[in-house]
């Protein structure tokens, strides 16, 4: 897929989460479908954009319905003058190049005391790497969390290469979804 095909421009309605749970989300946007289906993928997907006209750069997360959401920040909205109720302009485009995703320290621990899962993972794409972190990053136990951990290294050690049985979409298994907006 060449990059200018994942192009897009869109208005959307500045949201915001009506659970607060993460400190660092103030704010988000649910992409339209037809933005996200030119994306290169219906899971998590890093891009560049504006937001009225502000640069940023981010990772979509997906929605659960084959889509996509946004999670803006305090300085971003700042930045670009948006508020919560407000419609702001975006336009968004894919990565050429995914980012190395962040290891999370237990994932890292795990993969340091397994030589075997260690060479297996560091021989797979940034993509394959980034959907094991969803996999293990979208538990909501820490029970499960430790478990997917131990699961992982123990699939990678014996070369699997991708986490089998995930849905990064959310759309068959119903693991994702976008934050529900408070009203205003």
């Amino acid at each position: 897929m060449i990059q200018n095909d994942t192009y897009s421009e869109f208005t959307a309605i500045v949201l915001s989460p009506a659970l607060p749970g993460d400190a660092l989300l103030q704010a988000f946007v649910l992409l339209p479908k037809e933005a996200s289906e030119k994306l290169p993928r219906r899971g998590r997907t890093s891009v560049t954009g504006h937001i009225n006209g502000v640069a940023f750069q981010a990772t979509l997360e997906p929605d659960g319905q084959l889509s996509h959401w946004l999670g803006l920040s305090e300085q971003l909205l700042n930045a670009a003058g948006a508020d919560i109720g407000s419609v702001a302009n975006f336009d968004i485009k894919a990565v050429e190049q995914e980012p190395e995703p962040e290891l999370p320290a237990d994932l890292q621990q795990a993969l340091a005391a397994s030589a075997e899962a260690s060479a297996v993972w560091h021989d797979t794409t940034t993509i394959a790497r980034l959907d094991w972190i969803h996999w293990i990053t979208s538990a909501k136990q820490a029970k499960t969390r430790a478990k997917r951990v131990s699961d992982a290294c123990n699939m990678l050690a014996e070369g699997k290469r991708r986490v089998c049985c995930f849905d990064p979409s959310g759309f068959y298994s119903k693991a994702f979804s976008a934050p529900k907006a408070a009203d205003y």
